[in-house]
């Protein structure tokens, strides 16, 4: 579930809402957010950035599963508590969630309507159609010799899932990290990277109207 440092995440609020940046700081400063940030982190920013949201995942809490896997080693021991704990307040605390999956089409009627969603999806499996596969250069080796630049097996990313293209079967998204552009995938493609182990099919529906 974590897939961010706090500061990276302000364009994905500025994308959906207009919110300064003050307000925001403030917003993430009365959490107590720091640099591990969680999908139930987001979903309890909307809520305090009056944002309309619906939070739908497949586990209320901390898979214990994720204590061995390399991308949640680093903060598993000092987040679980926390994240529980939040998942334990949230109906109380006004943040909304749901355990269930969504399907496709559920995402896809969700766009129709104008509005959009922060999903979180494996980056190691999503791949832009419309943006060049950078080259690691020190795969160009001589053949016999062994390359040690293995890419990891998951590693979590946030992000906006703005509209689609049904005729084509695409999914239109904005990536915090490429905020000059708007990136697209196949739909085959997309399901497989918000549905990689590790991600919960973790999914934050935003509403534009309040």
């Amino acid at each position: 579930m974590p897939a961010s440092t706090y500061p990276c995440i302000f364009p994905l609020y500025r994308y959906l809402h207009p919110v300064s940046e003050e307000e925001f700081r403030i917003a993430g400063w009365n959490l107590h957010l720091t640099e591990s940030i969680w999908t139930i982190d987001l979903a309890y920013l909307m809520h305090a950035l009056g944002v309309r949201h619906r939070f739908c995942t497949q586990t209320l809490g901390v898979d214990k599963g994720y204590r061995n896997q390399s991308f949640y080693r680093k903060y598993f021991d000092t987040e679980e508590h926390r994240v529980n704990q939040l998942f334990a307040k949230a109906e109380a605390s006004g943040v909304l969630v749901d355990k269930c999956s969504v399907t496709i089409q559920e995402i896809q009627e969700h766009l129709s309507m104008g509005h959009a969603a922060i999903v979180l999806v494996n980056a190691v499996l999503l791949h832009c159609d419309l943006c060049s596969t950078p080259v690691k250069y020190c795969c160009f080796l001589p053949i016999g010799q062994k390359c040690f630049c293995r890419k990891p097996d998951y590693q979590g990313h946030f992000i906006v899932v703005c509209g689609y293209n049904k005729a084509s079967g695409c999914i239109f998204y904005n990536n915090p990290a490429y905020a000059d552009r708007v990136c697209s995938a196949s739909v085959s493609n997309f399901n497989e990277a918000r549905t990689s182990y590790g991600t919960d099919e973790d999914i934050l529906f935003v509403y534009k109207d309040r």
